[in-house]
């Protein structure tokens, strides 16, 4: 790079290996001494990059790594992960961390580093991480990430007037204690569409330490995980209606074929509260969709931020995530799922002149690559807790709301 400088009025310039000389007087020099000099600092190739985790995935590996602290003097633009194993070695490029190789054989063990490369030229290898691909699933490590993290509180909420106690432990799984009492003001209960009172609960629950993806398509849950203050997720509902004319609709223990929704769009009042969750017979609050008042009281704007654990150990996050999935440096969005209302009913379903589109489960359809997320709600990327990436699940704004699927094990295994 050259360094900038002020340039004087001579006309003369010298051209000398490793340095620019300007010659010349005027400037304010007394008897025309000639110029100063500037040093050109030459351009390299980067630094090497720092590897990170290697994790194992079928007949893949992915590696993540942290970028050089040198650039050489230009912008780095991209790496190349190379994994030696089995007296062949795969390698794939990409602009940010995490790189995935594939075409690995399963079984073999595998030596992975990674290289940056700029204008000039190719850095030298990072450190080296070994990794097994296998026809297992992908799996991934979360100790360490809140597994101390508790609640405490009295909420003196008219409807609760209860200590709110919730926590977490992370040996040899993911563990969880609670009371079910929500930790942020609350609407009223009971209320006309939820004749429930909020009671405490006893809640013993265990997610996986180190959750692996088992399923391309997910598998449907009633319950699909737990906030972190202790509060279930359940998005579903009990409520059903037939295909009779006029259809006999029930709240609770439902054998209809139309299963209810309880969020807008839908027709149907549960009587939810602002933070989109009410009460069951049992008395156990619960969310069905964005816990507002738990998001507004951990503050972290539009920020990623992690509001709860699913049953299958992957984190789960609130509405926002980065534009760019794998750079942390992109600015956060709001994610879109991937569901959408169907254009035309189904055949038997109760009358939209009574039942709006979008008060029924079946009123919704799934489009692979409409939004950001997959069908269960989630992606693959970095977050704040995951630097190295990691399957997430994401509460939107939208249908499914809570995701309806899991796509890893539920096996509560360490």
């Amino acid at each position: 790079m050259l360094n900038v400088f002020s340039a004087r009025p001579a006309p003369c310039l010298a051209l000398v290996l490793m340095m620019l000389s300007a010659c010349g007087g005027g400037g304010g020099d007394s008897g025309g001494s000639s110029g100063g000099t500037a040093t050109v600092t030459p351009r390299t190739a980067p630094g090497a990059p720092t590897i990170g985790t290697a994790t194992a995935g079928n007949g893949s590996a992915t590696i993540a790594f942290t970028a050089p602290s040198a650039d050489g003097g230009a912008a780095i633009s991209g790496y190349t992960v190379s994994c030696a194993g089995g007296g062949a070695t795969r390698t794939a490029s990409g602009v940010s961390s995490p790189i995935t190789v594939t075409g690995l054989a399963n079984g073999t063990a595998y030596t992975c580093s990674v290289t940056a490369s700029n204008a000039i030229g190719s850095s030298a290898a990072s450190g080296q991480e070994q990794v097994t691909p296998t026809t297992g699933a992908t799996s991934y490590n979360t100790d360490g990430v809140l597994c101390t993290y508790s609640v405490s509180e009295f909420n003196n909420s008219p409807s609760v007037n209860a200590s709110a106690s919730a926590f977490w432990s992370c040996n040899p799984s993911r563990s969880l204690v609670a009371n079910a009492i929500p930790n942020h003001a609350v609407g009223t209960f009971p209320n006309a569409n939820n004749p429930n009172p909020i009671r405490v609960q006893q809640i013993n629950a265990t997610f996986p330490l180190r959750p692996a993806i088992a399923n391309a398509n997910g598998s449907n849950v009633m319950v699909p995980g737990h906030a972190i203050n202790g509060v279930k997720f359940e998005p579903g509902t009990g409520g059903t209606c037939d295909s009779a004319n006029p259809p006999n609709c029930t709240a609770i223990g439902g054998t209809g074929a139309w299963r209810m929704e309880a969020l807008a769009p839908s027709a149907f009042n549960f009587g939810t509260d602002d933070n989109n969750a009410h009460v069951q017979p049992t008395g156990e609050y619960h969310y069905h969709g964005l816990p507002t008042g738990l998001i507004n009281k951990l503050g972290e704007g539009t920020a990623m931020t992690l509001v709860g654990w699913a049953a299958d150990g992957f984190p789960i996050y609130a509405r926002y995530g980065y534009g760019s999935a794998n750079d942390a440096t992109s600015a956060t969005k709001t994610l879109v799922s991937s569901w959408r209302i169907k254009a035309t009913p189904d055949i038997g379903r109760p009358a939209i002149t009574l039942y709006p589109l979008g008060s029924f489960l079946q009123d919704y359809e799934y489009v692979a690559g409409l939004g950001d997320l997959d069908q269960c709600n989630g992606r693959t990327g970095v977050t704040p807790e995951f630097p190295n990436g990691i399957y997430y699940y994401v509460i939107t704004q939208t249908f499914p709301f809570v995701g309806r699927c899991l796509r890893g094990s539920t096996s509560a295994g360490g």
